[in-house]
């Protein structure tokens, strides 16, 4: 029993079976409940067959989230399946990266299919707007930059999103977030139009909702991510963002941050990893408004300083409680400090040393120098080094502060005052004492650095410095020849090479274009001779110390004079016998390349630069970087310059030394001219070389070209002998017809002659009785003139007044008579013209002949498909049961000549109806009285009048689906345009306005069916070689080739419509 079971059984069908049944299912479903059933069966198989489902039924689903859009059960099982065809199991022997990226390009190769989902966003449904927010989601990532462009172009599509952050629902409105923060990473005109749709409000809403900075989790993280990418890079957006005072509101939350950091309630442990991440976040958004050299950022410094955000800024800084993660955080080493120049700061912070109930006030600058000098662990690193940012950022374009911080460092150096932040104490006296810190040396020099750079003021300010009283016998030791001696020490001593970085930072910035300075380094006459002898070494671990030794060396020489306590021709001898030339060059050479000046502006330049647990990776300062590079050349060249030429300093207004501007000059052009040479010798080289490649090259192609072309005619050849036979047959059959129509043609051209030959007679009997005429009279002529001349000679005897009076009656005659010649020869000239006419007009007539022949084949083929449909129709009914009537075949067979058969079949007829009297025959010629009519209707405009006069009344629409202009009408369309012809007319029988216009369906599928059929292509290959401007331009030309023969089939069926203001699917104001 169960073995005949199972052979009933139908067969098993697998999963590719079941999909395109499901799919077909889909397609032709008309019921919602059918494609919802469809929908169901297919969601089972996403996530394990996702090729499949989407080749088969993706434009399908896409089909039902427009068309049920409605139904909010189908929309959520449509939208889950299109989600799992994104994301499919991952052990689905189709899942594929590449399936991502096709979705994603039938989503957004067509806007509407964005706009669908963009619309589901309008539905309050909660998974209506989860599933398509994530759809979007995952195209976005596929596909980002055609998904923003299809979101930028919907018409609310960016309102819509936008107006997903107000859903008090957290996975719909985190989903935003998300998308948003997505969309608007890189595309400027998104971040515009989100920005002005309110999002600014809508994003501090969210913030305050989930907690603040404080007690927001991760949906806060999102929103300053959102924040930051509308903001990053965009001028109109940050404008957008001050002038509507949202300044205050940044403000606002890191003052709620530090309340909360000042209470006495903790937060959890576990909230501060998020707490800190927030807190980064709006400190990075910040960062946004400071960029270095931004137009905007001096603006949004004086916003922040109104706003109060410096000073949040700043108490967050010094805060002891906060992380130093978020104290590093180089938006606050980007604040400019407002201060009155020349004076003294005034601005102040709490100082948070003794908790929140002393919070004594301090000075910024003195707490910000107290914090980078302070010697702590290397977590602080990065806060130390913020903290140096802000003070070179606070005197950077005030030279007025930089001198009074330089007196007050001077100052209390001098008082013997114990002061350890004091910059000048730090770098003069021994460093040893300093724990090992070598970064509290270092940034004390980067803050003398640049206070002296460039600032011959500041420079001769700080020469007064020196050590030693000598009134009391002790030795005097200038400021300069105290940091050279620390400096040959640290070497000596192979102390941290980060030390001998900050001296010689200092000495070559101050020892640059400054002779008395100079000077005073060499007032020590050792010190140089030391340093020599360091760059002599042989050192690679210090390769950096020793180069800027190197330099030191080059800018002592360089500003040296005769007059110096080392002269410069000592200098020079020191520096080439001991230390030579090459050596020299190598060690600024080796500076020059070492990473750390070569990659400074990409090296991180803070503690990440380094391992865990070892000393970061920081040695120089930007601003000194930028001064070796830029005196790279002119140190190398220092070398080469004669004793005798000093190098002119302008300092003070005062010139110093010999110029060798001409001497420069005259060897930077032999330099040019030298480099030019060999440039254009390297050059002519590479193009000789150019030149034998493009010779092979060409060779190459020539013999490629040479393959190619054989094979093609090769196949040109195989091609021709296969369409021999095609073309003969086809020949046998033109000449066949060419044969009856020249036989055609003949018997009517020898009517034509016929006809051309008797009028040709008849043109030349006229005109010989013409002449004959003409003849006679000139012959009558000459005998009245010969008879006047005998009887002008007779009377010419008798008196002379008769003879003059005969002889002008001669005269007035002969002259009338030459008119009359004229006037005959003039009537000749008219009779050979009628003889052309008539010859034209004999030719127009058999050109109207040949015209009228091809209507007439038309016709007879029209007339014979009819029949041929007629006789089909007839076969039909007879096979359909239903009864014919043979009587009208041999009436149509008959003609009309035949008045005996037409008499018998009315009175049958008659007899059939039951009538007592036989039927009116009716001498009726139809198509001849429908010709008449269509004629009158053209000479009243009958259409047109019709539609003029309904204009202003109610408007009835009716949508006609255009047929395509590439084919000729057929039978198919009779039935169609009678019945599209009804229905305006009946509305307008019934008052309306109904406008009616002819279209074309100009689509490109048959066109291009066409072309690939007359060209003989096949493939998108094909296409390509043939080139698409030449292909479009084949396609075009057979756009509207049938237009005519459509305009003449139409108007013989009697329809109005106008042709004249007609659209096409082509035209973009067309409507479609």
């Amino acid at each position: 029993m169960f073995r005949i079971l199972e052979a009933q059984a139908p067969a098993k069908q697998n999963a590719t079976a079941t999909i395109n049944t499901l799919c077909g299912r889909l397609q032709s479903a008309t019921l919602l409940e059918d494609r919802r059933a469809a929908i169901l069966g297919l969601r089972s198989f996403a996530k394990e067959w996702p090729a499949s489902v989407a080749s088969g039924g993706l434009r399908n689903l896409i089909k039902c989230l427009d068309k049920d859009i409605e139904d909010v059960d189908t929309t959520k099982i449509t939208l889950e399946t299109l989600l799992m065809l994104f994301n499919p199991d991952a052990s689905s022997p189709e899942a594929s990266e590449d399936i991502a990226l096709w979705l994603a390009d039938e989503f957004t190769q067509r806007q509407e299919n964005i706009t669908v989902l963009l619309d589901l966003l309008e539905s309050y449904d909660f998974y209506s707007r989860l599933y398509a927010l994530q759809l979007i989601s995952a195209i976005s990532t596929a596909r980002p930059d055609r998904t923003q462009e299809c979101v930028a172009t919907s018409p609310v599509g960016v309102s819509r999103l936008v107006a997903v952050l107000d859903d008090k629902r957290e996975a719909v409105r985190s989903e935003g977030l998300l998308l948003l923060t997505s969309l608007t990473l890189s595309s400027a005109e998104l971040q515009k139009v989100v920005a002005y749709e309110n999002a600014f409000d809508r994003i501090f809403s969210i913030i305050d909702v989930e907690g603040s900075l404080t007690h927001g989790g991760i949906p806060v993280q999102d929103c300053l991510s959102l924040l930051a990418n509308l903001l990053r890079l965009n001028l109109s957006n940050q404008n957008l963002f001050r002038e509507s005072g949202w300044m205050k509101k940044l403000a606002g939350l890191l003052s709620g941050y530090l309340k909360e950091q000042s209470s006495s309630d903790s937060i959890a442990d576990w909230a501060r990893p998020q707490q800190d991440k927030n807190v980064w976040g709006l400190l990075a958004v910040i960062r946004l408004f400071l960029l270095r050299g931004s137009i905007g950022t001096q603006i949004n410094q004086r916003h922040f300083w109104q706003a109060g955000l410096s000073t949040a800024v700043m108490e967050i800084a010094f805060h002891p409680s906060i992380e130093l993660n978020i104290k590093s955080e180089e938006a606050f080493a980007q604040l400019d400090v407002p201060s009155p120049r020349n004076q003294e700061p005034t601005s102040q912070v709490n100082g948070h040393q003794n908790g929140p109930a002393a919070a004594p006030r301090e000075n910024v600058i003195s707490a910000l120098l107290e914090v980078a000098l302070m010697t702590t662990s290397l977590q602080a690193f990065d806060v130390r080094l913020a903290c140096c940012e802000c003070i070179k950022a606070y005197m950077q374009g005030h030279s007025a502060i930089r001198l009074f911080f330089l007196r007050r460092a001077i100052e209390g150096h001098t008082s013997n005052e114990d002061e350890p932040d004091n910059i000048l104490t730090i770098l003069i006296q021994n460093h040893d004492r300093y724990g090992g810190d070598p970064y509290r040396l270092w940034i004390a020099a980067v803050l003398l650095f640049h206070l002296l750079y460039e600032d011959f003021e500041a420079k001769n300010i700080a020469m007064q410095v020196h050590e030693g009283d000598a009134e009391n016998g002790e030795e005097v030791v200038t400021c300069i020849q105290a940091l050279a001696s620390n400096l040959v020490t640290a070497e000596q001593n192979i102390e941290d090479e980060r030390i001998s970085i900050a001296y010689l930072t200092i000495l070559c910035s101050w020892l640059y274009e400054d002779h008395d300075a100079v000077n005073d380094f060499l007032g020590e006459g050792s010190t140089i001779q030391s340093i020599v002898q360091l760059v002599t070494q042989t050192s690679h671990s210090r390769t950096l110390s020793l180069g800027l030794c190197a330099v030191l060396l080059g800018i002592v020489y360089e500003f040296s004079t005769k007059d110096s306590p080392v002269p410069r021709d000592t200098i020079h001898q020191i520096i080439t016998i001991r230390l030579g030339r090459e050596r020299y060059i190598d060690r600024i050479t080796r500076l020059r390349e070492h990473s750390m000046i070569r990659d400074y502006e990409v090296l991180p330049q803070d503690l990440s630069s380094s391992q865990a647990g070892t000393i970061p990776e920081v040695y120089f300062d930007r601003t000194f970087v930028e001064f070796i590079k830029d005196n790279f050349s002119r140190m190398i060249r220092a070398i080469d310059r004669a004793p005798g030429l000093e190098v002119p300093v302008v300092a003070n207004g005062i010139q110093k030394g010999i110029s060798r501007e001409l001497v420069d000059s005259l060897k930077a052009q032999v330099d040019d001219r030298s480099q030019t040479v060999q440039k254009l010798e390297s050059e002519m080289a590479t193009l000789e070389r150019k030149l034998g490649q493009e010779q092979a090259d060409h060779r190459k192609a020539k013999d490629s070209a040479a393959i190619e072309l054989n094979r093609i005619r090769n196949i040109n050849d195989a091609l021709q002998r296969n369409h021999e036979d095609d073309l003969q047959k086809v020949q046998k059959e033109n000449q066949l017809k060419q044969h009856d129509l020249k036989r055609q043609h003949e018997s009517e051209v020898r009517r034509l002659q016929d006809d051309m030959q008797k009028l040709k007679v008849d043109s030349e009997a006229s005109l010989a009785r013409v002449r004959e005429r003409d003849d006679a009279e000139i012959q009558d002529l000459k005998s009245s003139v010969s008879r006047l001349t005998a009887e002008l000679d007779k009377s010419s005897k008798e008196h002379a007044q008769d003879l003059q009076t005969a002889h002008e009656d001669y005269t007035n005659k002969l002259s009338g008579l030459e008119s009359r010649l004229q006037r005959a020869e003039g009537r000749y000239a008219d009779a050979e013209s009628r003889a052309t006419r008539l010859q034209e007009e004999a030719e127009s007539k058999e050109e109207a002949r040949k015209t009228a022949q091809t209507e007439l084949d038309d016709l007879l083929m029209v007339l014979a498909d009819l029949e041929d449909k007629r006789l089909n129709d007839k076969k039909r009914l007879r096979a359909l049961g239903e009864s014919t009537s043979d009587g009208e075949d041999e009436e149509v067979a008959s003609g009309d000549g035949e008045e005996v058969t037409q008499l018998e079949h009315n009175r049958s007829t008659s007899q059939v109806h039951g009538l007592p009297f036989p039927v009116a025959t009716m001498s009726i010629d139809f198509p001849k009285e429908e010709e008449e009519v269509l004629k009158r209707w053209r000479e009243i405009h009958a259409f047109e009048r019709q539609v003029e006069l309904s204009k202003g009344r109610k408007p009835y629409t009716f949508y006609d689906g255009p047929p395509f202009a590439t084919g000729l009408p057929h039978y198919g369309h009779l039935l169609a345009s009678t019945i599209k012809d009804i229905i305006p007319r009946y509305w307008s029988m019934k008052g309306y306005y109904v406008e009616r216009r002819f279209g074309w369906d100009t689509h490109g599928l048959p066109i291009e069916h066409e072309i690939d059929k007359k060209l003989g292509l096949s493939g998108r290959d094909a296409v390509m070689r043939l080139g698409l401007e030449k292909y479009n331009a084949e396609c075009r030309a057979i756009v509207m080739r049938f237009a005519s023969e459509w305009r003449q089939t139409i108007e013989r069926l009697g329809r109005w419509i106008d042709f004249d203001n007609d659209y096409k699917a082509s035209d973009h104001e067309g409507p479609r």
